[in-house]
């Protein structure tokens, strides 16, 4: 203890120190490496975790957006064909009643030649039964008085 202030031993200054070292290597090895580690791929999982949840999140965006899409797509396609069904409608409306216009027009057509036929038959078999009628109050005019013949004329007439 020759000179050395506060009684200061080198040789228990440096066993201290190897101690100090020696439990600092042991602690490091032994305790904060591995919590380090364990805190390591700790943050490494819920990274990870985040990670996926970001990717999903994204995914399900994506596929919403895809069906918002097509059900946009599917509304006009619904709309298209309602307006197709429409028109078709329209038109097989309207070439039932051209249809109908045109049977009724032959119909009309069929019914007016028909009642010219049967006038013009009238007109012919009353112009036949006047021409028969004045040929018979011809015949009686000669052979009778006239006004036998007439009455037997307006007889005729009266008959038919």
């Amino acid at each position: 203890m020759t000179g050395i202030p506060l009684n200061l031993d080198w040789q228990q200054i440096l066993l201290h120190l190897l101690n100090f070292v020696v439990l600092f290597a042991i602690l490091y090895f032994l305790l904060y490496k591995p919590v380090k580690n364990f805190i390591e791929k700790r943050r490494k999982a819920y990274e990870d975790i985040d990670n996926q949840a970001k990717a999903d999140r994204e995914e399900a965006e994506k596929v919403l957006a895809e069906y918002k899409e097509k059900l946009a797509g599917v509304d006009a396609e619904i709309e298209e064909k309602r307006n197709a069904v429409l028109e078709e409608a329209a038109h097989r409306a309207d070439d039932i009643k051209e249809g109908a216009r045109k049977e009724a027009e032959e119909i009309l057509a069929k019914a007016e030649q028909q009642a010219k036929n049967d006038l013009d038959r009238v007109v012919a078999e009353a112009g036949d039964k006047v021409a028969q009628m004045a040929q018979e109050a011809a015949e009686k005019a000669m052979f009778g008085s006239t006004e036998d013949a007439y009455d037997a004329f307006l007889d005729k007439a009266e008959e038919k």
